[in-house]
C-alpha cells in the first residue's frame, strides 16, 4: 500500500489555488477545475464535488476544526516569515515559536480555516546551530537526535 497524498475540501478552488501558489509556492501538477493537484500530491477539491463523492451534504462538511494541519518546511524560514507579513488578511494561529529541539514554526489559517504549519527545515536548524559554534554532538543532544542524523542534515544543507 502506498500513501498518495492529502486532499482538502475548499469553498473556492480558484482562490485557494492562488493562495497556495502565492503564499506557499506550490506548483500545480494538474488543474482539473474542481480539483487541483500540486506537485508532491497535495490536492484541493471543490466542496460541492467533495460532498457528492462522499455521499453527503455540503452543510455537513465542517471547516475551522483544530484536529489537523498541513505541514510545509522552508529552507529560508526567516525570509518566508517576512514575506508572509506582506499578505493582508492572514490570520495566525500563533506567531513564530521555537520548539525545544530548535525548529521554528509558524501556524496560520488558509482561506477555509485549515491550519497551515510552516516549519524551518531540519537541515537549516542543524546548520544554524553549527554556525553558532555548537559541535555536532551538542546539536544532536539538543535535538534529541543521533549524531548521524545531524551529519546527514548538514550534508543536505551543503
Amino acid at each position: 500500500m502506498n500513501y498518495i497524498g492529502t486532499l482538502i475540501a475548499v469553498k473556492d478552488v480558484a482562490a485557494s489555488r492562488q493562495f497556495y501558489q502565492d503564499i506557499l509556492g506550490q506548483i500545480i501538477a494538474a488543474d482539473l477545475g474542481a480539483n487541483v493537484v500540486f506537485e508532491g500530491g497535495f490536492a484541493l477539491q471543490d466542496l460541492h464535488y467533495w460532498a457528492d463523492f462522499i455521499d453527503d451534504k455540503t452543510e455537513n462538511i465542517q471547516f475551522n476544526h483544530l484536529a489537523s494541519e498541513l505541514i510545509f518546511e522552508e529552507k529560508d524560514f526567516d525570509k518566508f516569515v517576512e514575506r508572509l507579513k506582506e499578505y493582508d488578511g492572514i490570520e495566525y494561529v500563533h506567531d513564530v515559536k521555537e520548539f525545544p529541539w530548535g525548529q521554528r514554526v509558524i501556524r496560520f489559517y488558509d482561506l477555509d480555516r485549515h491550519i497551515i504549519e510552516v516549519g524551518e527545515m531540519m537541515s537549516s536548524v542543524c546548520r544554524r546551530f553549527i554556525d553558532s559554534g555548537m559541535t555536532i554532538e551538542e546539536v544532536a543532544a539538543l535535538m534529541y537526535a543521533p549524531v548521524e542524523y545531524v551529519k546527514n542534515c548538514l550534508r543536505e544543507e551543503g
